[in-house]
């Protein structure tokens, strides 16, 4: 049984914005009946772009409902050009988190906001006919996994299965999912970073991977600096008095990053 925040739990029981406009000024979709979840996402937009109503419709799982829910919420009075950059890791922060199992359905959540201001915009949308198709079940394309690999961070199938469902059906695409995985990160651990390139990545490695575990123990990590591969960070709650942080520090923290970054990083306790 997988662990839900109450804000998921909230949202599932209490979706806000369900339903339909009939003159909405952009609609979009995402996903299929066919892969169990779908959503249609309807906006309606002033003259100055602003998006003062958004509603949806989905079929799929709690976890598909609240991310929808929620989606609509943060959008609603912005302007369009500052909703087209949400992300699907900020829907799924606003939950509280997801399952790992369940976050495709924050990433189909970003993909009928995208459709909704392509359409808003009158953008045509490249046809997966013009693109390798990966999976069939589920009518993924090799760009959409590059793209969803690079801003995930995904490192293993089960990752890329959890945040797009491909390969979770009949399997055959596993191995050339496998391949891509292997070209992406290959190519990423030959970029040489800036700094500030470093210190996002680390920092966004630490929210999903690192503090999460020690929250839960009453505890939590602050990067403080990074000089090439030597990261300097400083243990707060409980973690700072604890006499295992020497051991959490280099079993855990060190070991996580070393996993997602380099084999050459170095912690620094400050």
């Amino acid at each position: 049984m997988w662990n839900y925040s109450e804000t998921v739990m909230d949202h599932y029981r209490n979706p806000r914005n369900a339903g339909s406009i009939e003159d909405a000024d952009a609609i979009g979709e995402a996903g299929s009946l066919s892969c169990g979840d779908m959503l249609k996402l309807y906006l309606k937009v002033d003259d100055k772009g602003i998006i003062t109503d958004a509603k949806f419709q989905t079929f799929g799982c709690g976890s598909a409902v609240a991310s929808s829910s929620i989606m609509t919420e943060m959008i609603i009075g912005k302007h369009i050009d500052e909703a087209r950059k949400l992300t699907n890791k900020e829907i799924a922060e606003a939950l509280g988190g997801l399952p790992p199992e369940k976050m495709h359905c924050s990433v189909m959540g970003h993909e009928a906001l995208e459709a909704a201001i392509a359409n808003y915009y009158h953008e045509d949308v490249k046809p997966h006919t013009d693109e390798e198709l990966v999976c069939t079940c589920f009518d993924i394309t090799k760009s959409f996994l590059i793209e969803e690999i690079k801003n995930n961070n995904l490192k293993t199938l089960e990752d890329v299965i959890n945040y797009t469902k491909a390969g979770g059906a009949c399997g055959r695409c596993q191995g050339k999912i496998k391949e891509i995985l292997a070209e992406v990160n290959s190519a990423q651990k030959e970029e040489k970073l800036t700094k500030t390139q470093m210190i996002i990545k680390i920092n966004n490695i630490i929210e999903k991977y690192i503090s999460p575990e020690l929250r839960k123990d009453g505890g939590d990590i602050e990067l403080i600096d990074v000089d090439e591969n030597k990261i300097k960070v400083k243990l707060t709650g409980r973690c700072q008095a604890c006499n295992r942080s020497k051991i959490t520090l280099t079993h855990f923290v060190e070991a996580t990053l070393k996993q997602h970054i380099n084999e050459n990083i170095e912690i620094i306790q400050v």
